[in-house]
């Protein structure tokens, strides 16, 4: 049996918004397409209105590395606003899981994303590997600035001990 290792990437965002404010914004579909790098020429293809839910289908058009594809996912968690999980059902990884957490804070709501992943045509997939991860970490990153700005067009939460 050949081993097939399963890949994790895990960053955390806080903002300045009740946790409502913020997992409204990432249950509506549409805004997937404001927080992906544009060179990637993201698309959904699913018609709207996609209502979010447990079971939901989202069918995507996008470029990895120029090369074109389509990507299905599947809500298969839905616990607003705490959480949701979606996974790949076609796709360009052979796994593709990925958690939204929302919890309280201090300072608003952070936003926990853990990715479980595992590449395709292993073990060859694997040598691709650190530049998927490096691709993957520029879309996060990517991500954090756009729901940044987002959150800058908001009301945001007062300080802490403010009245």
């Amino acid at each position: 049996m050949l081993y097939m290792p399963v890949h994790r990437l895990v960053t955390s965002t806080t903002l300045p918004l009740q946790r409502d404010q913020v997992f409204a914004f990432f249950a509506d579909a549409r805004n997937l397409q404001r927080i992906t790098p544009s060179e990637l020429q993201f698309e959904i293809v699913t018609p709207e209105p996609i209502q979010i839910r447990q079971g939901t289908l989202i069918e995507y058009r996008l470029r990895l590395f120029g090369v074109p594809f389509r990507w299905q996912t599947e809500i298969a968690l839905w616990r607003p606003p705490h959480e949701f999980v979606d996974v790949q059902l076609h796709g360009p990884y052979r796994l593709w899981e990925h958690t939204h957490h929302f919890h309280d804070h201090v300072a608003g709501t952070t936003i926990e994303d853990v990715v479980r992943y595992q590449l395709p045509l292993a073990p060859l997939g694997e040598l691709a590997h650190p530049l998927v991860r490096l691709r993957l970490n520029h879309i996060f990153q990517f991500r954090e600035r756009a729901v940044r700005c987002w959150v800058s067009t908001q009301q945001a939460l007062p300080p802490a001990g403010a009245s």
